[in-house]
């Protein structure tokens, strides 16, 4: 039988061969990016159960939860890179062996201290983990099969992250409050052991002459460099949702290091030698850095509101975890519809699906932001509002990861998904910090349910921005669109 050849397009590259298996390779990296991605947001509804089952101070129980989201933005970047230079099925295999040790270590912490140091160490064996998901993508997929692909691949991460609460109520309820939360993390054990079973079955090994090749070395300064970066913007926020303030000053050095960072990475590039992110060859890519700041202003809104809502229902009206999760769970069933749904249509609708998506999402997130102080009970508001919010940010993500990844070279797969996949890690905690900050000041002077129209409407503003740089970027798209189709001179 003949080998088929590739599709047409820009992403095409020469000597390029279908893998038989490609499909079933990337479900095996779907169920574990899922799997890392769920442990961002399965927490959020095990937060006072988790308190009082360990004992401990809201702050140190904030760690669980923002702990996780500080290592997993720390070590994305580097995990692509390491990907791109030393095999997807290697990264895999170790970043899985990690997580499930750590998931372990999380699930049988005698206390809080315990539970938080392993979190830590989850979130950077997830840090390996997801960046292996795009990189994989680009190199197995061309053409409109590679939109099909990260379609699922959007999917996946917003699912994951509108599941997590849902699945998060679901476990609490069927175990018991004291102790529902271990399981969280335990769950992970089973589940990893089989991926791991799976990726070392069905994901390819590298090339033998990778080794050899100088572009596979690891840019360690400039890794260094990115992760001070990081971890100079991330810290103060995720200090911010514990009150702190004094971390603040750190957001001095984020310009700074990102200086040095631009910097190094120039200059490595003006020598020959193989940087940690090409910065001239992605700032030549259509939308990639206009697709980075979307994904990023996109899960600064919606992050946060999944959260302020789960802490309204439980906190103030009593909710169950499992009642929270289930009132959620409109927005999950939005987004599972949407997401596979986008993946198959934006190589024709483009930049424009975003837009539109976009523009969905937050007429769900408005309803819910006008109606809350009225709504008695809160249900026949939240379920509606909720589903076409989640029927918008369904479209949300997967187009923008696919057009902001689709010029990218294989070789940079890897770090570059683990760049915009940091603009997410990022835009979450700040969402988060932000939205929280909003909601406990404004609860100072006035009722539970304005504070949380307080909280959503700041979130509007954050979307409202995102929705800017789409329409700029659809305008980018129609200029460059138009430049091609225009005759040549002689």
């Amino acid at each position: 039988m003949a080998t088929p050849a590739p599709e047409p397009g820009p992403a095409a590259e020469q000597g390029y061969v279908a893998d038989p298996r490609r499909w079933r390779i990337l479900g095996v990296t779907l169920v574990v990016g899922f799997m890392s991605l769920l442990d961002v947001s399965i927490v959020n509804v095990a937060v006072p159960s988790m308190q009082e089952g360990l004992d401990t101070s809201p702050g140190m129980i904030q760690w669980v939860v923002s702990g996780y989201a500080l290592t997993f933005g720390l070590t994305l970047v580097a995990g692509g890179r390491l990907g791109d230079a030393f095999g997807r099925r290697r990264m895999m295999l170790v970043g899985l062996a990690g997580f499930i040790v750590s998931s372990a270590a999380v699930g049988l912490a005698a206390d809080a201290t315990l539970v938080v140091l392993a979190r830590l160490a989850q979130g950077a064996t997830a840090g390996l983990l997801t960046p292996q998901n795009s990189g994989i993508i680009q190199q197995l997929f061309r053409g409109r099969e590679r939109a099909r692909a990260f379609g699922m691949f959007g999917f996946t991460v917003s699912s994951a992250t509108a599941v997590g609460p849902v699945l998060g109520g679901l476990i609490i309820a069927a175990v018991g409050e004291e102790d529902g939360w271990r399981w969280l993390f335990l769950i992970n054990i089973p589940i990893g052991l089989v991926a791991i079973a799976a990726v070392a079955l069905l994901v390819p090994k590298r090339p033998p002459g990778a080794r050899r090749d100088p572009a596979n070395r690891i840019d360690v300064p400039g890794a260094l460099l990115l992760g001070l970066t990081v971890l100079c913007l991330l810290y103060p926020v995720v200090r911010l949702e514990g009150g702190e303030r004094l971390p603040l000053v750190l957001l001095v050095g984020v310009p700074v290091f990102a200086w040095v960072f631009v910097t190094w990475e120039r200059r490595l590039a003006r020598r020959g030698q193989a940087p940690l992110l090409d910065l001239a060859l992605l700032k030549q890519l259509p939308g990639y850095v206009n697709g980075l700041a979307v994904g990023a202003l996109y899960f600064t809104g919606f992050t946060g509101v999944l959260l302020v809502l789960s802490i309204h229902l439980q906190g103030d009206l009593g909710y169950t975890p499992l009642a929270t999760g289930l009132l959620l769970l409109p927005f999950a069933v939005g987004s599972a519809i949407a997401a596979p749904l986008a993946g198959r249509v934006v190589s024709d609708l483009g930049r424009r699906l975003t837009v539109v998506a976009l523009a969905v999402m937050m007429t769900g997130v408005l309803a819910l932001t006008l109606l809350t102080p009225y709504a008695d009970p809160l249900w026949p508001v939240a379920v509606p509002a909720l589903l076409v919010a989640g029927l918008g940010g369904g479209a949300v993500i997967s187009p923008n990861i696919t057009l902001t990844l689709h010029d990218v070279p294989p070789r940079m797969g890897g770090a570059a998904g683990g760049a915009l996949q940091t603009g997410q890690r990022i835009g979450s905690a700040i969402g988060a910090a932000l939205l929280m900050t909003v909601y406990e000041l404004t609860r100072r002077t006035a009722s539970s349910e304005h504070a949380l129209q307080a909280a959503l409407a700041t979130a509007l503003v954050v979307l409202t921005v995102a929705l800017a740089m789409s329409v700029q970027a659809l305008r980018q798209e129609r200029r460059s669109r138009g430049a091609a189709t225009m005759p040549s001179d002689g």
